[in-house]
């Protein structure tokens, strides 16, 4: 390994489109369909929160998209973090990404993959098996993605290309199940009290989170051909395709289970595949969700070192995560370390705990995007060498402060609701604050020896 190799730009807008996508789509949109139909306890009102979470994620692919194209430097959100605020803020998003929140995203995906893939393949589902089962899943894709940038794309693409079929083919038979008068009698859920704003703000939460993930493609810029370009098309054009996608899930599974009937399931998925197919559905859905969080897991290894490459190549985390592989041009250490610690996670068991606790700070770095596009804006109106950028914003700045709005609404609610558990994530986010001063510091007495 040696650090005079560059990594390459081998991605073009389709590879991006998909990772925007792979970014986004894992296991949730199978069930968090009946997490909303129980608050809002109306299919109209449950469309409609659908909508306007699509409409929000949209806003949110605009602000980043005309990020790629004003800033397309290498690191992608974190350089707009670096570049907007101060390398510290940059840093603790970093160190979040490893420490908790995309390593915890990843043992939570591979665990789920373990849960489903063991009773498909006759293993007893024991705590061993599984944890096993999850760490041969991180570990092969660590593998494949460590063979270069082409390698773990054309695979994160399989997966999204494979996940796109298998939930449009769930659309597309789901509306044409019949009715039978045991769906039709479902048992109803009571709608949340309070008023209608309050309780479609409520529904809103895990709306947004099923949305949130297209900012990881942004980590891939350095292997974009063109991203100012590339990434900015694929942003919209790869948003715009998962809300058709989980439009089309949510309208299927009101189509045949009724309100009622979603309101009353946990498993709306796998009670349409059973209405259409019996147990053999049920097997099918087991295997479509299998491949989903697989997917979803392959998409995370590929983009999150690419983090941890840009801040080592800044000078503030350990040099040797700045080095590419001579032959693959990968960030092979990087990669590796991704791996490892997510790993750890999954073995521990603590991921949905870890996962809780920082269930906020994904929406504090979008708020501070936002504000971050808004500072972009005001220096390139003030310098005349500025590049006029291939994509901006339509609305702005109003529709940037609306989904600044949005996205902070999501930190306020989890700061009402999870005090305890999001006082804990913004600890986590802080601690990063001395890590990043003792790297700054050992690179200012390196660079006082050169001189």
């Amino acid at each position: 390994m040696t650090s005079d190799v560059k990594l390459a730009r081998r991605l073009g807008g389709r590879d991006a489109a998909l990772i925007v996508m792979g970014g986004i789509v894992g296991s949730g949109i199978f069930m968090n369909p009946s997490v909303v139909a129980r608050i809002l306890h109306s299919g109209t009102l449950v469309m409609a929160v659908w909508i306007a979470g699509g409409a929000i994620a949209l806003l949110g692919a605009g602000v980043f998209a005309e990020l790629a194209a004003r800033r397309p430097q290498d690191g992608g959100q974190y350089a707009y973090l670096r570049d907007a605020f101060h390398p510290a803020l940059a840093f603790i998003f970093g160190w979040t990404l490893l420490l908790v929140s995309q390593s915890g995203g990843m043992a939570a995906a591979a665990v789920t993959f373990a849960n489903y893939f063991a009773p498909l393949t006759g293993f007893e589902g024991s705590h061993a098996q599984i944890a096993t089962i999850a760490v041969a899943a991180i570990a092969v894709f660590t593998a494949v993605n460590a063979l270069g940038v082409r390698s773990g794309t054309t695979t994160q693409n399989a997966f999204m290309i494979a996940k796109i079929l298998a939930i449009a083919g769930f659309a597309a038979i789901g509306l044409f199940v019949v009715h039978t008068p045991a769906v039709a009698a479902a048992a109803s859920v009571a709608p949340i009290g309070g008023n209608t704003l309050a309780v479609i703000g409520l529904a809103m939460v895990p709306v947004l989170f099923a949305y949130s993930g297209w900012q990881t493609s942004s980590f891939m810029t350095a292997e974009m051909h063109r991203p100012q370009r590339t990434l900015a098309r694929a942003m919209i054009v790869g948003v715009v395709a998962v809300v058709l996608l989980y439009l089309a899930v949510n309208a299927t599974c009101l189509s045949a289970l009724g309100i009622g009937g979603l309101a009353a399931t946990n498993t709306p998925a796998s009670d349409v595949a059973r209405l259409a197919f019996g147990p053999t559905g049920l097997r099918v859905m087991a295997i479509v969700i299998a491949i989903s969080t697989l997917g979803f897991l392959s998409n995370q290894i590929l983009t999150s070192p690419r983090v941890y490459f840009q801040m080592a190549t800044d000078g503030t985390f350990f040099k040797q995560l700045a080095r590419v592989n001579r032959r693959t041009h990968a960030p092979v250490v990087a990669i590796v370390l991704q791996g490892l610690v997510a790993i750890v996670i999954s073995v521990s068991g603590r991921y949905d705990q870890i996962l809780t606790y920082v269930t906020c700070n994904d929406y504090i770095f979008f708020g501070l995007c936002a504000i971050a596009l808004l500072i972009f804006r005001s220096r390139d109106a003030r310098d005349p060498q500025a590049p006029r950028p291939f994509f901006r914003m339509p609305g702005q700045p109003f529709s940037t402060l609306l989904f600044l709005a949005a996205a902070w609404s999501v930190v306020a609610d989890s700061i009402w609701k999870s005090p305890l558990e999001t006082s804990i994530g913004i600890a986590i986010l802080l601690s990063g604050l001395p890590v990043y001063w003792l790297f700054s510091r050992r690179r200012a007495y390196g660079a006082r020896d050169l001189r």
